[in-house]
């Protein structure tokens, strides 16, 4: 079995500022980490690895420096890194970027073996738009499971794979073919500590850098700015409240005379709200 994991390196959004008269985010400074999210995926992905043996191979998109990145995940256990990085794919939107990542599964399954799961993060840290990985089962035609809990069973011998995804309304069971890509919802796992074995393999080990030529993309155009339609009009910080929060004294009141008054105070502030809810049935 041959697994497919991409990941991210993002700046640490815990420590990322919003400079106050450019609006721009200032990155001077800011250490970067794996996009958290990716993690979840990267733990399935290992998990599947051993219980079913077959390879992992970890794939990003980024500058140089996104190696670190790369070997951390070797040190988690990955049996293979691949940095796909070119001054071709500065400036990409997820359209850009899922395009590239495409063809370069594809050049990663001529190469090592056709991937039976392709694993994403649900979405990433510093753009928060969860369309790369359905971008990518898009233009490779897989069967795409998303915001997945749980990996119920993998049936090799079937090409078959049922998960649990996380929906509004529930939970659902989804059976499908092999092979798909699934993007995993966060909370599912917890990344493990690499051994002192995947540490020295991981120093050890070459991480293949490719260019756009070295992943067979041919048209450029579809790369960085020149193949990317989004435009950011503004980057800003959001205003920080003056309003503190109310504090409710429940030792007189009953739960639903307290229910009640905050029922109504929220729709003293927000008519429409009230309006809305009577049109829908809500009220």
């Amino acid at each position: 079995m041959h697994i497919v994991i991409c990941i991210k390196q993002v700046p640490d959004s815990a420590q990322i500022r919003v400079h106050p008269v450019t609006n721009t985010i200032m990155r001077q400074g800011v250490p970067t980490i794996i996009n958290p999210y990716d993690l979840f995926a990267l733990e399935e992905a290992l998990r599947l690895r051993d219980a079913y043996d077959g390879e992992v191979t970890v794939l990003t998109m980024g500058p140089p420096m996104a190696e670190d990145a790369l070997r951390k995940a070797l040190g988690y256990g990955a049996d293979r890194a691949v940095l796909l990085t070119d001054r071709y794919f500065a400036g990409s939107d997820t359209l850009a970027t899922s395009y590239a990542l495409s063809q370069a599964i594809a050049k990663v399954g001529e190469t090592f073996g056709t991937p039976d799961i392709v694993f994403t993060g649900k979405q990433t840290i510093d753009g928060d738009t969860a369309q790369v990985g359905p971008g990518i089962a898009k233009r490779l035609d897989l069967l795409q499971l998303t915001y997945v809990a749980k990996i119920a069973s993998l049936d090799l011998d079937q090409r078959e794979i049922k998960v649990e995804r996380r929906s509004e309304g529930g939970t659902q069971m989804l059976k499908s073919r092999l092979p798909c890509l699934i993007t995993m919802l966060e909370g599912t796992n917890e990344i493990r500590r690499g051994s002192l074995v995947d540490a020295l393999c991981a120093a050890r080990s070459q991480v293949l850098k490719w260019s756009a030529a070295d992943a067979g993309i041919d048209d450029l155009t579809r790369c960085g700015l020149r193949g990317s339609p989004t435009v950011v009009k503004r980057v800003f910080a959001p205003a920080t409240r003056a309003e503190k929060a109310a504090q409710i004294d429940t030792t007189e009141k009953a739960l639903r005379d307290i229910a009640d008054e905050l029922i109504a105070a929220i729709f003293t502030r927000q008519p429409a709200l009230q309006h809305e809810l009577a049109f829908n049935g809500g009220a």
